[in-house]
């Protein structure tokens, strides 16, 4: 597959890189900051853009068979949590609108908390989750993951574990932990595995070796309910009725289109 990694230079993206590639994979690496080129595995497709400016994408290559989101707006605030987190996911579907591809998205164990200091400051949480719901709404098949903490997993905890609904709201690595070479993997996988598709889920580790293959744990997730918005076992606490209208309307946008192909 030819796989489009937006955030390709974060550090999550950048292992997504390495690993589609030893997967046996192309890599489009979406790239904003051209001195992080030089981060990028050598032979690497580069594609400058910015995930915020929708000017800026519109000569994306079109041959694309799936894209995988890494994007972290780190801690910009509500401003950039919406630009990126949930602007930049809404500007590249806009582009693949009548393109069938695969989508990889990354978001957040905890992101269905919403009363935490930390989202009620920077509505991190509120955006990506809006985010996913674009996800959903957009017709192509998808996986959309929600990490724990990123490497603060000790040396024998590299079980994987999915779980889903989304309960653990601590806001600390009690939540969850995982490698960040472990959610590239799982990133990457779930594109070619229709066991994982439509499924919406936390990833962590426990103790434990890793397992070779992941077709199992996929297996035994529920998939979303495409009646629904959120995640199938997501808590009902973001009524979408309750959302700004411009929110609204651009979810419907896409809604629509899909009804309409």
């Amino acid at each position: 597959m030819k796989i489009l990694v937006a955030g390709a230079t974060g550090s999550i993206g950048l292992h997504v890189v390495n690993t589609v590639i030893e997967m046996g994979h192309q890599p489009v690496a979406l790239v904003r900051n051209k001195r992080k080129v030089k981060l990028l595995p050598r032979g690497t497709d580069v594609f400058y853009g910015d995930v915020s400016l929708p000017e800026t994408l519109t000569d994306l290559p079109k041959d694309i068979d799936a894209i995988i989101f890494t994007l972290g707006s780190d801690g910009r605030g509500r401003i950039g949590a919406r630009a990126i987190d949930y602007g930049g996911v809404r500007n590249i579907l806009r582009i693949f609108r009548d393109t069938p591809v695969r989508i990889g998205l990354m978001t957040t164990i905890g992101v269905t908390e919403r009363l935490s200091n930390w989202n009620q400051r920077t509505e991190v949480h509120d955006w990506k989750r809006r985010a996913e719901r674009l996800v959903r709404a957009s017709s192509h098949p998808y996986t959309i993951v929600r990490p724990g903490w990123f490497d603060y997993n000790n040396d024998d905890e590299y079980r994987i574990v999915m779980l889903q609904g989304d309960r653990r709201h601590a806001g600390t690595p009690e939540d969850g932990v995982i490698s960040r070479k472990q959610i590239a993997q799982v990133l990457v996988s779930a594109l070619s595995n229709d066991a994982a598709t439509n499924k919406t889920f936390e990833l962590v580790a426990e103790r434990g070796e890793a397992q070779p293959d992941f077709t199992p744990l996929f297996m035994d997730l529920q998939a979303d309910n495409p009646q629904k918005n959120d995640g199938v076992l997501d808590l009902n606490n973001m009524p979408f009725s309750e959302e700004p209208e411009c929110i609204i309307n651009e979810l419907n946008l896409f809604s629509i289109h899909v009804k309409s192909i």
